[in-house]
């Protein structure tokens, strides 16, 4: 049976279209290798092709490594059976010549055969893919080979810059790195890397065999079924490889070196082969630059006479590709060459292409692919390609009638998607000295201190001016939480927060959410243990919008009924959602039992029976309890200037009543949990496979001096470097997570370990955890330790504070907690001030297994025995 594709008739009738080519059939076998076999007997020829899934990018930790070009020039180098030189006589004495290639998703080796040949090239081709010897001395030679070949890439102007656009495009896919490799890597592999790289990708569920030609299909089969007996089917670790994210704005390389004419690539991102849109874009790189009759030869060689050659490409691959234009040109016409190049591509965007110039693009690459299809390697490659991409025989037909398709209109709207200035990478290799010389401008910025202002009221207003951006940060903090909160109330804070937003007197919430995003602006409210408050941030041309918004919702909500349902359903179902996680369930009940049902015993979420007891009377007067100027904290940082943002606070917020008291009572600013004479236990069962240890102890409060050192011991407690994460999960085994947290309020907090384990091994984690309170109670840290805790604490804080919202968040909340604004000047010193003495007493006071509260959340068959 011949092998005939006819594709020019079905453009209109794509489900006409076969499931596969005739002729072609596709076996696979147990152990996971596929057959591709396709009959043609209008020549006495064969081709017989073995492709591997794996190309460059799928090296792994050896990506720019270059391995898979390695084993491409070693493949036909000898095998178990056969001696390099034996391969090459035996094809030569079947009339048959070989080769191989590697790009960046495939390896392919490839024999062509007269059909008298086809049994031994077909055995060749098995025996390399499965027992390749990889022989030391051969394997040195090649690598000496391919490292001539690198520096015969680097010389080629052609080459050199093809490999730079790429690396420029692409940032995150691994199409950046050369197929070819990397000097600096490629010097690093071994014999044992390179072996260990065969023996994990070319196994016979990550191959696939293509034979087409003058054979008889059963027997193929057969032969390889037999060639591959033995030969099972191997666990082939999952590759996800990186996506490469949407280009925000044009990039362009310019490099120069010892060449004499430029070499200049313009590329855009486009989908992979598979989307619909690649057809069209195809058609619009063949009637770009495809031959001397295209627009680019015709305008910017033949007319202008700018360039020397042009072409236009696509190279679309099974991962997102890239449409292009490529010349090469004199040095001094490089600018006008560009222009008229990006001149062509914009008449292709804004203009509908002739109906008959559409045809002859179509009909040029129709042609095009089918003459490829003319000798059985072609037609063996284009059902390899097919079937590596899309897992389709036919794709290549389906392909081709979405070519035909093609409209002017569909041109266009590709041409109008893809081809935009911010999708666009500019690279060009220049001779030495011919580069246009790049300009550059600085900045200068000038640093404005934070300013306090105390307004009627007693509200307090901290200003900074920013200009670096143009946007302005809100942050408006009022003291609260569950401090302020009882059993009977819990979550109500939370709640309140949530409806802020949700409707004043002035406005719905979907008109509120509408003119914030309307400037491109954003607003959010939220609740924690200490305090609650409103976030929002602008441009500072929308200041007034911004300010207006903000205190619209702080002053004057209207808790719409059908709101309040529906935030504290969204409430509800984030307390049922903590259950699943262990880690805080755990937690809360250590602080449960530590506190009590009151302050900081109480969840920030509430309880299920107090929430659903929350309404409007409870949030207003809630509100008029919390919100009030002389209990708040204002900070507006930004590119402002600050006179007359304090005349807009002060009209914005004339006529705010204060309440002349603070929420939060001296009882329970002052209140200690209380102390229990043997550590106390909290035990809890859930449907889960995991168990979580936490153990927890009596902290310090934010003004506590004690509140650096305990800072500290969390830090050197919480790392992958840290003393707890060495001896228990590393060194014993015994957890999957392990760290330390302190906790500190306006009331006194906690310091608590924490670990997830295997619940056989909940009581060992539980010991160990109370083992190294008592260390660090006996010993407190080493000096390195601690060294390194401060540097990662005043590290983390200064990396923190370079973020305008962060900063007027974390000032507006010290001066809100009595620490003040300027608190972030002194606490560095603070930390760097603490002393490994400082570290071991502070310890010895906090870290006492008499006050530890021991909360176990366990699987439900069956709790563990107690230590």
């Amino acid at each position: 049976m011949t092998l005939r594709r006819r594709s020019l008739s079905r453009a209109d009738r794509p489900e006409e279209i076969p499931l596969h080519p005739p002729g072609a059939t596709l076996t696979t076998l147990d152990n996971g290798l596929t057959i591709i076999l396709a009959e043609d007997h209008s020549a006495p020829v064969v081709s017989a092709q073995a492709w591997c899934r794996t190309g460059s990018i799928h090296e792994g930790r050896w990506l720019g490594a270059g391995l898979s070009h390695v084993l491409e020039h070693m493949l036909f180098k000898g095998t178990t059976r056969r001696t390099g030189a034996q391969i090459d006589h035996e094809v030569q004495d079947a009339g048959g010549y070989l080769n191989a290639y590697t790009s960046f998703d495939r390896t392919v080796y490839w024999i062509n055969v007269p059909s008298t040949g086809a049994r031994v090239a077909i055995d060749i081709l098995c025996d390399i893919m499965q027992h390749a010897s990889l022989p030391s001395e051969e394997l040195s030679k090649e690598l000496d080979v391919i490292r001539r070949e690198m520096d015969m890439n680097q010389d080629d102007p052609g080459r050199r810059s093809s490999r730079r656009l790429f690396e420029t495009a692409y940032t995150q896919s691994p199409y950046r790195y050369t197929v070819i490799g990397y000097p600096d890597i490629f010097d690093r592999l071994t014999p044992d890397d390179i072996r260990a790289y065969y023996r994990e990708r070319y196994m016979p569920n990550n191959v696939f065999l293509v034979v087409v030609g003058d054979v008889h299909p059963p027997q193929v089969v057969e032969q390889v079924r037999q060639a591959y007996a033995g030969n099972r089917a191997q666990p082939l670790a999952p590759m996800v490889l990186p996506t490469e994210p949407a280009q925000a704005g044009p990039r362009e390389t310019i490099e120069e070196a010892p060449v004499e004419l430029a070499h200049t690539h313009v590329s855009w991102h486009i989908p992979d082969l598979r989307h619909p849109d690649v057809p069209a874009l195809d058609v619009l790189a063949v009637l770009l630059g495809g031959g001397r009759s295209s627009r680019l030869f015709q305008q910017v060689r033949e007319k202008l006479g700018l360039v020397h050659t042009v072409e236009a490409w696509t190279y679309s691959p099974g991962q997102p590709g890239l449409v292009g234009l490529s010349a090469v040109l004199d040095p001094q016409r490089f600018r006008p060459a560009r222009d008229a190049l990006l001149a062509e591509v914009e008449k292709i965007r804004t203009g509908l292409v002739p109906a008959g110039e559409l045809r002859k693009a179509v009909k040029q690459f129709v042609s095009g692919t089918l003459s490829a299809r003319k000798t059985m390697q072609g037609q063996a490659q284009d059902l390899g390609g097919s079937w590596l991409v899309a897992g389709d025989l036919n794709f290549s037909e389906r392909y081709l009638a979405g070519v035909q398709r093609v409209t002017p209109a569909e041109l266009r709207r590709v041409a109008r998607h893809y081809l935009t200035p911010e999708n666009r990478t500019l690279n060009a290799l220049l001779p030495t000295g011919t580069a246009p010389k790049a300009t550059a401008s600085v900045r200068a910025t000038a640093d404005h201190p934070i300013a306090k202002h105390e307004l009627p009221g007693g509200l307090r207003l901290l200003l900074k001016e920013d200009h670096r951006l143009p946007f302005v940060e809100f942050r408006a903090v009022f003291q609260g939480g569950v401090l302020v909160e009882t059993a009977e109330d819990n979550g109500l804070t939370q709640l309140l927060s949530k409806m802020l937003p949700k409707g004043t007197r002035r406005r719905t919430a979907q008109q509120i959410a509408t003119e914030i995003e309307s400037v491109g602006g954003s607003l959010d409210s939220y609740a924690g243990n200490n305090s609650l408050g409103v976030n929002a941030e602008v441009l500072s041309t929308d200041f007034s919008t911004g300010l207006r918004l903000l205190a619209d919702v702080l002053r004057n909500p209207t808790f719409p009924d059908v709101e309040i349902a529906r935030e504290r359903e969204v409430q509800l179902a984030g307390i049922r959602s903590q259950r699943d996680n262990l880690l805080k369930s755990a937690g809360l009940a250590m602080r449960r039992r530590l506190f009590g049902a009151q302050g900081y015993g109480l969840d920030v979420l509430g309880s299920e029976q107090s929430v659903a007891r929350l309404g409007r009377s409870n949030l207003g007067s809630f509100h008029q309890r919390l919100l009030t100027p002389d209990n708040c904290v204002l900070a507006i940082y930004g590119d402002v200037k600050a006179p007359t943002v304090r005349t807009a606070v002060a009209k914005a917020f004339r006529g705010w009543r204060p309440r002349n008291e603070s929420p939060l009572s001296k009882s329970i600013r002052g209140r200690r949990p209380p102390v229990a004479k043997d550590p106390a236990r909290v035990e809890a069962q859930r449907d889960k496979k995991q168990a979580v240890v936490v153990v927890g102890f009596p902290g310090a409060t934010l003004h506590s001096p004690d509140r650096f050192a305990l800072e500290l011991l969390q830090e050197a407690c919480s790392d992958l470097g840290s003393r707890l994460f060495l001896r228990v999960r590393e060194r014993l085994g015994l957890a999957y997570y392990v760290g330390a947290q302190s906790f500190l309020g306006l009331a006194p907090g906690y310091f608590a370990f924490y670990a997830g384990t295997e619940p056989a091994k909940a009581a060992l984690v539980e010991k160990e955890l109370l083992e190294e309170a008592r260390l660090l109670a006996a010993e407190g840290l080493t000096g390195a330790e601690l060294q390194r805790a401060k540097a990662k604490l005043i590290g983390q804080k200064k990396i923190g504070r370079q973020d305008l919202g962060t900063l007027a968040s974390t000032t507006a909340l010290d001066e809100l907690y009595g620490l003040g604004y300027s608190n972030i000047d002194t606490e560095d010193a603070h930390y760097e001030a603490v002393s490994p003495e400082e570290i071991r007493t502070v310890a010895g006071r906090y870290l006492s297994a008499d006050a530890a509260v021991v909360s176990v959340v366990n699987p439900t068959e069956a709790l563990p025995d107690r230590p």
